[in-house]
């Protein structure tokens, strides 16, 4: 069988199948079950393709990614991540579009609490946007800078998609996880900038107001008791394994233990907030857990099928520099961040692209930064990004999709500086990792 014979036999009812509407975890085992047929026969295809199904996904590597999305469902369902956000509020005070620059700093603090792109912008947009539409805020600063924010949770320490692609590219996760600081950070900073530029050229797009002045007293006490404590949690996640105290699995345990702990401390932990945390973490874990199964297998064909050398072959004999070819990669990411998720796209994806970024010498960590910080465009991304649904949910009536698509683009440009900025600066995301572990 030709290499091209097995692209078609997987690509084809693939894409099909997702057009059809098709969950994504249910398209990956259809389609690799199929193709298990016709590669290697009946019924030992099957047979072997249920086997490494199991075995992709019963591995410790993994263990973070229902921890980190337990952390984030605690949080969300208990109201703690309310608390925090109505604290910050409280303590900025009257600044410029005060609003739309809490956004951007809420988008970070839950990016280090939870990893939850989803949780954070249905949070950020429920809870702001109707604030900022009261104040007379425009579009472009009230749902930008939220579902910009939103995605920082994908960037920043800790991030389940960043364990997620360690685990399927065998990037060490450690070091992914903290190479994506300083980026995330710099894409905050970079909204920050754009917001404040925009207001500065036009105050109507974000009109100043009245806020009652709270004393540096009571600014204290809110950052001691409502911001503090969840520097805990930051520290039993990130701090303890960068000190090299806890390995990135054990890590998320203590996040997760000390997320519940601090959630009782607040007087905010119930049974029915555990109950509905734990459906919550549950479901999305599930379905997660099988693309990346599928995700697996789909791999593993590709190799036997020989498309990924083919691929490789063709790509590197193309004779373009490695900088083109890594600009091919982000195209095509950029391109499917149109129509897809971010887990089915890394899915599909890595399998082909990490073997060319190691046959041009990248370094993995630097190229999975990369990768990510793409991915992250794309759940903001016209038509179909994640980001722009879950806000189209949350925002109010009379919201439009060409609202959505106009306020993000800004915000998708500032992401486009940061990934060349990585680019060209490759120790914004190597700097960290070798300083902390080595």
């Amino acid at each position: 069988m030709q290499w091209y014979h097995g692209a078609l036999v997987m690509g084809v009812p693939f894409i099909v199948l997702l057009a059809l509407g098709l969950p994504v975890a249910f398209t990956f085992i259809f389609v690799m079950l199929a193709a298990s047929i016709v590669f290697i026969g009946s019924p030992i295809g099957p047979y072997m393709t249920v086997l490494s199904l199991f075995d992709s996904i019963a591995i410790f590597t993994l263990a973070p990614v229902p921890l980190f999305v337990f952390m984030g469902e605690v949080m969300l369902v208990s109201g703690l991540a309310m608390k925090s956000l109505d604290a910050l509020s409280k303590i900025v005070g009257r600044i410029p579009a005060r609003l739309s620059l809490l956004a951007t700093g809420g988008g970070a603090l839950f990016g280090l609490l939870s990893g939850s792109t989803m949780a954070s912008t249905a949070l950020l947009g429920s809870t702001l946007v109707p604030e900022m539409t009261k104040r007379g805020y425009s579009k472009a600063l009230s749902l930008g800078p939220i579902l910009a924010s939103g995605g920082l949770a994908m960037i920043i320490p800790p991030s389940s998609l960043a364990i997620i692609y360690g685990t399927t590219a065998e990037v060490p996760i450690g070091r992914l996880l903290v190479a994506g600081a300083i980026p995330g950070f710099i894409m905050a900073f970079n909204y920050s900038v754009q917001v404040l530029l925009r207001v500065k050229l036009n105050p109507s797009l974000a009109p100043p107001y009245e806020v009652t002045p709270i004393p540096a007293k009571e600014k204290l006490r809110l950052f001691v008791a409502d911001l503090m404590p969840l520097s805990i949690i930051v520290f039993l996640v990130t701090g303890v394994f960068i000190l090299g105290m806890a390995t990135p699995t054990e890590a998320a345990a203590l996040g997760a233990f000390g997320t519940v702990v601090v959630t009782a401390c607040y007087g905010r932990l119930s049974r029915q907030v555990m109950v509905d945390a734990l459906k919550g973490t549950v479901t999305i874990s599930a379905m997660t857990l099988l693309i990346i199964g599928g995700s697996q297998i789909f791999s593993q064909l590709l190799g036997y099928s020989g498309v990924t050398r083919t691929i490789t072959t063709y790509a590197v004999g193309l004779n373009l520099p490695p900088l083109g070819l890594l600009f091919i990669m982000i195209l095509v990411v950029l391109f499917l961040g149109c129509f897809m998720e971010s887990v089915p796209i890394m899915m599909v994806t890595t399998p082909i692209f990490v073997p060319v970024a190691r046959h041009l010498g990248f370094d993995p960590v630097w190229f999975g930064v990369i990768m990510l910080i793409s991915l992250q465009i794309g759940l903001t991304t016209p038509p179909f990004g994640l980001l722009l649904f879950v806000m189209k949910g949350v925002a109010p009536l009379g919201t439009t999709m060409r609202d959505l698509y106009s306020s993000a683009l800004p915000f998708l440009l500032c992401d486009a500086i940061t990934i060349l900025l990585v680019i060209a600066f490759p120790m914004l995301a190597l700097w960290l990792p070798r300083l902390l572990l080595g």
